[in-house]
């Protein structure tokens, strides 16, 4: 396949050619009987999905025909735009035939160095392939550049735009398909389509696993459980209610700090990415150091839980860990660390317990979280009145919001990472999926009840009351600037769900003093970052500055994880070290050994 003389690598062989259209015709009645199969399903209700769940097609027939009509307004732009196409397609013509008859010739459009997709040497070195590839990156620019440009439509609109647009481009890539993907098309040729066949059996397991929506198999997920080799650190269920069970970590230093740690971890996924396995935790790694962690594990609900809202999520989570850590160690007083969703849940309830002149919260660790969701990130493109209004109704269909539905759309945000490369190695070259602990966890997706994704979609992301001092929780209007507690907030540079310019912004409303701390990578890499790793690092800034871009400036770069700065910060306001507290210890009884049941039940 390279271009020139015959360069096909020393194990390539030409295919037979009966067995590779035998094969060819083997693929495509297993992928069609597949798709039947799935088709004539009964356990899957479509009417129901037809009528409730979110129309993204109908959303993106409605966002281009806004950005047609802003065209239609603006006929010198879209001119302008066309020229420059017309103009890049021209300069790519001129350099693929200078290097057809043996000239040098540069490149008129490359990829950019995260672009996975043209890895394989003849996206370079052959003439028809690095044709297509640049051609693709050229149109697809230029797509992306329509919404981009167009200035006067409304900015949810451009946001929007833009992601219905670069949907369209991934999808179109031209290493989705078979014969324009060079690494795909010489398996095919070696194999004689056999890679085919493996890769439409697959789809057929995959759509008969499938419950309410179809998802690719991403992981071995057979290779994981909870209990088994992930969620390890050793521990107890000493509390649990409705929404949560709260665990106790088993100290593993004689003697340890006298102010517990409580961990709120989002609810839209399960705890465990913060204890994967005993390289990677970070709880297991807090407890080294002699903290005494306690954790929450969200239930996993049911349509039975469809009425609890995001004032339950607070009391029955935080407020109720409170007084179980305070029966459980004789502590008064934690500190919390949120992550994403719960670090918003956990800077509600610090609003709320201002209010109230509670006091049993002295510190609080953001990770990854927002308050202010006006930049709230590509989430957003599926936040006005219509798409909720569709989506609420959906959900008091069923009392929750599929666990799968949500994974889809985080999966959506990032398709030319978490969609197409396994759609490409699982169906086109039918590899088996490997086995990778965070793939797995990210499969093992939660539901959430009804009355909570609806609260907070509308009063984070829809109106941004939060951060306006207008959301009211169980009867008190939360006011951020009154929360004076020390504050650690930690960003990640390559965050598309909480946006770095976005978490800065906690420091702003929360009026204790704050350590702003960002990490390279993103939301879940940036974070699960173990030191043993010495992998990426992570900026501070001791003068502080009003904007990101002022506390970027004068950041200084440290090699490493963060989570050593973090313990230096948390150390001092953790109090002196006393005996170290076994579970079950205090007044609370052991009821179950970690990772407790709630973490265990799965709906996919």
């Amino acid at each position: 396949m390279a271009e020139g003389k015959d360069k096909r690598p020393a194990n390539f062989s030409l295919p037979d050619p009966a067995a590779l259209l035998r094969n060819f015709a083997i693929a495509m009645e297993t992928g069609a009987e597949a798709a039947r199969q799935h088709a004539a399903r009964k356990d899957i209700d479509r009417d129901e999905q037809g009528k409730e769940q979110p129309h993204l097609l109908e959303q993106a027939i409605q966002t281009f025909s806004a950005l047609a009509e802003y065209y239609a307004r603006h006929p010198d732009k879209l001119i302008d735009s066309q020229q420059k196409l017309i103009g890049e397609h021209a300069r790519l013509w001129q350099a693929t035939w200078s290097r057809f008859l043996g000239a040098e010739a540069e490149p008129v459009a490359t990829p950019d160095a995260a672009d996975h997709r043209f890895r394989d040497p003849d996206w370079r070195q052959n003439q028809l392939f690095d044709f297509l590839k640049q051609a693709y990156l050229i149109t697809g620019r230029w797509a992306h550049d329509l919404a981009e440009n167009a200035d006067d439509i409304d900015d949810h609109i451009r946001h929007q735009a833009r992601f219905y647009i670069d949907q369209a481009v991934s999808a179109l890539s031209p290493s989705n398909f078979v014969f324009t993907n060079p690494e795909v098309l010489r398996q095919t040729l070696t194999t004689s389509g056999e890679n085919l066949v493996k890769g439409m059996e697959q789809l057929g397991e995959d759509l008969r696993e499938a419950q309410s929506s179809f998802a690719i198999k991403q992981s071995d997920t057979s290779a994981f459980a909870v209990g088994r080799n992930m969620a390890l650190t050793p521990g107890k269920v000493v509390y649990q209610n409705d929404l949560i069970q709260l665990i106790q970590y088993a100290p593993s230093t004689g003697k340890v700090h006298d102010r517990p740690l409580l961990i709120v971890p989002p609810w839209i996924n399960k705890y465990y990415v913060l204890d994967l396995n005993p390289r990677k935790s970070f709880i297991r790694w807090a407890v080294s150091q002699g903290l005494t962690v306690f954790c929450i594990s969200w239930v996993n609900p049911d349509e039975r839980l469809a009425a609890k809202g995001f004032a339950d999520y607070m009391r029955e989570g935080i407020l109720e860990s409170l007084s179980a850590i305070e029966q459980a160690t004789g502590q008064t007083s934690v500190n919390a660390i949120g992550y994403c969703i719960g670090g918003t849940l956990l800077a509600s309830a610090l609003g709320y317990m201002a209010a109230k002149g509670d006091e049993r919260i002295k510190s609080a660790t953001f990770f990854a979280s927002q308050v202010d969701f006006e930049g709230g990130g590509d989430l957003r493109v599926f936040v006005d009145k219509d798409q909720l209004d569709r989506l609420e109704r959906h959900m008091a269909a069923q009392g929750f919001l599929d666990g799968q539905s949500m994974a889809n759309a985080f999966n959506m945000l990032r398709p030319d990472d978490l969609i197409w490369p396994f759609l490409i190695d699982r169906y086109m070259k039918g590899k088996a999926p490997g086995a990778f602990d965070l793939l797995c966890w990210n499969a093992d997706s939660t539901r959430i009840p009804a009355a909570t994704h609806a609260f907070y979609m509308r009063e984070c992301y829809l109106y941004n009351h939060l951060s306006q001092g207008k959301m009211v929780l169980a009867g008190e209007r939360i006011d951020l600037s009154k929360v004076i507690v020390p504050v650690y907030n930690l960003g990640t540079r390559d965050d598309h769900i909480a946006p770095l310019p976005s978490v800065f912004k906690i420091g702003k409303f929360l009026s204790g003093p704050t350590r702003m701390v960002a990490t390279a990578s993103g939301h879940i890499a940036g974070i699960v970052n173990p030191p043993e790793a010495e992998k990426y690092c992570y900026w501070t800034n001791d003068t502080g500055a009003d904007t990101l871009e002022g506390w970027l400036d004068g950041a200084k770069r440290t090699e490493g994880s963060w989570w050593p700065d973090w313990y230096a910060w948390v150390a001092k306001l953790s109090g002196k070290r006393v005996k170290a507290r076994e579970p079950g210890d205090g007044k609370l009884e052991s009821i179950e050994e970690a990772p407790g049941s709630y973490v265990k039940v799965r709906y996919n």
